[in-house]
């Protein structure tokens, strides 16, 4: 008879040029930041902060206490380089200070018909 598989989760960590996705065996209890620890991510990647770190589980912000469950893929992400809002209310600044064209195809014409 053949053995069961164990119960794993994944915890995965991307950066811009790649991506690291690691499994780590499911045990009674396991915390998105127990499972972290234990796949050794903290140690591969020195910027990382156990105190510091925003976890999710597929897409969905959790506390670093959330229990886990038989196949969930813990994500480590990073913060954002710019806020986005920001990011948007400067980007329309600029626009209302730039020239009045409709989207790159030069300024509007008046046609006296």
């Amino acid at each position: 008879m053949a053995r069961p598989e164990p119960s794993i989760v994944e915890v995965v960590y991307a950066l811009p040029d790649r991506q690291t996705v690691l499994c780590v065996p499911l045990t009674a209890g396991l915390t998105a930041i127990e499972a972290v620890r234990a796949s050794g991510l903290l140690e591969r990647h020195p910027e990382l902060s156990s105190d510091t770190l925003m976890l999710g589980v597929f897409g969905r912000r959790v506390d670093a206490t959330h229990a886990l469950v038989e196949g969930d893929r813990v994500e480590i992400y990073r913060p954002l380089r710019n806020d986005p809002r920001e990011a948007r209310r400067n980007a329309a600044r600029a626009g209302a200070r730039g020239s009045r064209t409709r989207a790159g195809r030069g300024p509007r014409r008046r046609t006296d018909g």
